[in-house]
């Protein structure tokens, strides 16, 4: 196995999916913390590994690999005993995918990262409503993605649970999951909450997230 360095900080919700997966899978690896606060991540030492300038990234073997999904995706192809985390039918694995990108495009770039940065980046200190109600669309359609299965996308842990995860027990600052209105939401993150690795990979960087954001008292506004 080749050395294996993570680029990124705890409160990031990408960054945490990935440490999930390294846990998971039971690989050592380095882990660098990224001062994005700072700007190191337009140094042009980090803009070599991920011209984005956005963590994670992951250097393995020399060669470097940016945007958490696919760095889980590869992670649990390379290094999986088995490929419970990514399947290798391609149906199976067609539902992980579709899960991730809900991920990415909804989950996180609209909903998680459309309503914190204006807070941390731009000093905003008002959230208006409809950014709420995104948040309750997330759950209530992550609820049914549980509706048959224990996990978003099996009946087994699967990567998809890890980027999941890492963003929506983030967006709780915001908007708390009701167990009435999305039961097996509430019974899926308990769920994860049970992983030995749950606490050091994610517990601890949603805390530091959510201290963030309330430390910059924002208010919810119609």
């Amino acid at each position: 196995m080749g050395k294996i360095t993570l680029y990124g900080i705890d409160p990031s919700p990408p960054v945490r999916a990935v440490l999930l997966a390294l846990n998971a899978l039971d690989v050592p690896y380095e882990y660098k913390q990224v001062n994005l606060f700072g700007g190191e991540q337009n140094a042009d030492e980090y803009r070599k590994i991920n011209p984005t300038g956005t963590v994670p990234a992951l250097i393995d073997d020399g060669k470097p690999i940016w945007d958490s999904h696919a760095i889980i995706a590869y992670l649990a192809s390379k290094y999986g005993k088995d490929d419970a985390l990514y399947p290798k039918d391609l149906y199976q694995r067609s539902v992980v995918d579709q899960r991730l990108y809900y991920e990415t495009g909804v989950v996180f770039e609209r909903t998680l990262k459309g309503t914190t940065k204006p807070i941390i980046f731009m000093n905003e200190t008002t959230v208006p409503q409809y950014k709420i109600d995104y948040i309750a669309e997330v759950y209530e359609t992550v609820n049914r993605f549980l509706q048959e299965h224990p996990y978003t996308a099996a009946d087994h842990l699967t990567i998809a649970d890890f980027a999941l995860i890492s963003s929506i027990s983030s967006l709780q600052v915001y908007l708390a999951s009701d167990p009435v209105k999305y039961p097996n939401l509430v019974a899926w993150i308990k769920r994860m909450e049970q992983l030995p690795y749950y606490e050091e990979a994610n517990g601890k960087g949603v805390k530091q997230f959510q201290d963030l954001l309330k430390s910059k008292n924002f208010t919810i506004v119609p």
